[in-house]
C-alpha cells in the first residue's frame, strides 16, 4: 500500500498506491532522470548479451507497467525507442490499467502464483504488440532499471561479498545487509514486494533520507473505505503506509518503515523494501553515517516529534544498494536453499553446482549424502504457492525449464483470484544443507541481526 507523498502532480491521486510511481513522480530520487534506454535503437553488445528471458525476469508486471505510464517521459519513449503507434499505447496502457483496477488486500490469505502473473503479462504485452516489440518492451524497462547499462541487473558472480561500503537486499532470503568498506556491520530482516509487484534487481543508489512522509491515497477500488481518496494522510498518521521514514532508491523502489513485524519474512509491499517503524530508524542512523550525514538516536527521534513536518535530508555521499534475487547461497559450512518466491527456476541441480564453483568446488566431488540432501532441498524449494514443481530437470547439469502454469491459455491465470495479491509465503522458506567443503567459505553469516523487534 506504500506510494505517494506531498509532492505536486495531481494525477498521482489517480494512481495506483504503488512504491513505483512514489519514486517517479516524487522528485525525491536524486537520480530521477531520464536514462539511456535499452529499446529498439540500442542493439549494443552489452544489451544483446543478456537473453530475453534474463530481462523479462526484472520484475515488470502488467501493474508496474501501469506505475510507469504516470511518468511523462515513458509514453514518448514508447514511441521514439520503439516505435509503437498511437492505438498500440493505447491498447497497453488500458491492459495495464485494467490489471490494477480492483485490486485488493483485505486480509484474505490468496496464494496466487508469481509465474502466472508473470505469464499473464507477458501473454498479453505480447498480444499487443508483437513477439519482437514486446521484447523491445522489456528491454527498454530493463534499461531504465538499470541507468542504461542492463547488464548491471545481473550478478556476475553468485554470493559476490562487497569490497566497498553498500546495502545489499537479497529477496529471497528476507535479508538487508549493511556493509562498509567490505565488513558487514548490520542485518536485518525485511519484508519483500508481492509477485505481482516483485523487488526488482540490480543496482541502485540512495542519497536523500525523508522523515514523516505524507501520502495521498489514490482514487482506486482497492482503498475499500479505508482512506479518502485524494485526501492527505499526514505524516505521523499510524494509517500511513509509508511509516516515519522512506528512503528513495530508484525507480521502482523504496526502503521505509511503517510494516508490522508480521510483515518481515513475508510478502509485504508494492514492489519496496518493507521494514517496521523501529527498524528504519535504525537503519537511518547507519545509512546517514555512511552517507556523510552522521545523526544520533536523539536526532532521529527530534525528526520524529515533529510529526507534522516532512523534512528531507541529502547525503553527502549516495551509498550504493544491490538489489538481488539467489536463492542459494553459501554460509560457513552450508548451503541455504531459499523458497524460489518469485517462481523464476533457480532452485536446479545446474545453479546450485555454479554456486559451488565459485568456492572451488566440483559438484561431482560431493558425497552421496551431501547431493541427496541437496537434491530434497531443491526439489521442495522448487514448489510454487499451491506445491507445483517451478522448473523442470531440477537434476539435470543442462538449462532448466520453467513449467507452464496447468497448460494455461495465453492471457489466462491458472486458480488466480480477481483483484487479489498474494500475501504471505505457503510452507518453509528455506532449507539449509551441509557442505563439509564450504567451511569457512561463503557469503558471511548475519551481523547483530535486527528481526523487528529492536527500536530506538
Amino acid at each position: 500500500m506504500e506510494t505517494f507523498n506531498e509532492f505536486k502532480l495531481s494525477s498521482v491521486h489517480r494512481a495506483l498506491a504503488f512504491c513505483a510511481l512514489l519514486t517517479l513522480l516524487s522528485g525525491c530520487n536524486g537520480s530521477n532522470t531520464t536514462s539511456k534506454s535499452a529499446g529498439a535503437k540500442n542493439n549494443d553488445t552489452t544489451s544483446e548479451s543478456k537473453s530475453i528471458k534474463d530481462v523479462r525476469d526484472i520484475g515488470l508486471t502488467l501493474p508496474v507497467l501501469n506505475a510507469l505510464f504516470f511518468d511523462k517521459g515513458f509514453k514518448a519513449e514508447l514511441k521514439s525507442q520503439l516505435g509503437l503507434s498511437d492505438q498500440q499505447i493505447q491498447r497497453l496502457k488500458a491492459a495495464a490499467s485494467a490489471s490494477v483496477a480492483e485490486l485488493s488486500e483485505d486480509g484474505t490469505d490468496y496464494l496466487g502464483s508469481a509465474r502466472a502473473a508473470k505469464q499473464q503479462s507477458e501473454a498479453k504485452i505480447s498480444s499487443i504488440l508483437g513477439q519482437e516489440k514486446a521484447d523491445q518492451l522489456y528491454r527498454l524497462v530493463a534499461g531504465r532499471y538499470a541507468n542504461g547499462d542492463v547488464d548491471g541487473l545481473f550478478p556476475t558472480k553468485p554470493n559476490a561479498v562487497p569490497s566497498d561500503t553498500r546495502i545489499v537486499v537479497n529477496a529471497p532470503a528476507f535479508r538487508m545487509d549493511v556493509f562498509q568498506t567490505g565488513k558487514l556491520l548490520k542485518t536485518y530482516r525485511i519484508g519483500i514486494g508481492y509477485p505481482e509487484f516483485p523487488l526488482p534487481t540490480g543496482m541502485r543508489r540512495a542519497d536523500t533520507v525523508i522523515f514523516n512522509p505524507t501520502w495521498t491515497p489514490p482514487d482506486e477500488p482497492w482503498v475499500k473505505g479505508k482512506f479518502q481518496p485524494g485526501q492527505k494522510v499526514s505524516a505521523g498518521n499510524e494509517l500511513n503506509p509509508l511509516g516515519f521514514i522512506k528512503i528513495p532508491i530508484g525507480m521502482p523502489s523504496l526502503i521505509h518503515g511503517g510494516k508490522d513485524i508480521t510483515k518481515l519474512g513475508n510478502f509485504a509491499s508494492h514492489g519496496c523494501v518493507g521494514l517496521t517503524n523501529a527498524q528504519v530508524q535504525d537503519f537511518t542512523g547507519i545509512l546517514m553515517q555512511l552517507g556523510g550525514k552522521p545523526v544520533s538516536k536523539e536526532d532521529i527521534l527530534n525528526f520524529r516529534k515533529l510529526k507534522k513536518k516532512t523534512q528531507t535530508v541529502k547525503l553527502d555521499k549516495p551509498v550504493l544498494v544491490e538489489l538481488r534475487y539467489e536463492t542459494i547461497v553459501a554460509e560457513n559450512g552450508n548451503l541455504h536453499i531459499y523458497r524460489d518466491v518469485y517462481e523464476r527456476g533457480t532452485n536446479t541441480v545446474s545453479d546450485a553446482t555454479r554456486v559451488l564453483k565459485v568456492y572451488g568446488i566440483n559438484y561431482e566431488s560431493l558425497t552421496p549424502l551431501e547431493k541427496d540432501s541437496l537434491t530434497n532441498a531443491l526439489t521442495e524449494m522448487n514448489l510454487d504457492s499451491k506445491g507445483e514443481p517451478i522448473a523442470d530437470n531440477i537434476t539435470g547439469l543442462g538449462n532448466a525449464t520453467i513449467k507452464s502454469k496447468d497448460g494455461v491459455a495465453p492471457g489466462k491465470v491458472a486458480g488466480a483470484k480477481k483483484g487479489k495479491v498474494t500475501r504471505s509465503v505457503k510452507g518453509k522458506k528455506d532449507v539449509i544443507v551441509h557442505i563439509a567443503a564450504l567451511q569457512a567459505k561463503g557469503y558471511p553469516d548475519p551481523v547483530d541481526l535486527n528481526p523487528g523487534s529492536a527500536g530506538i
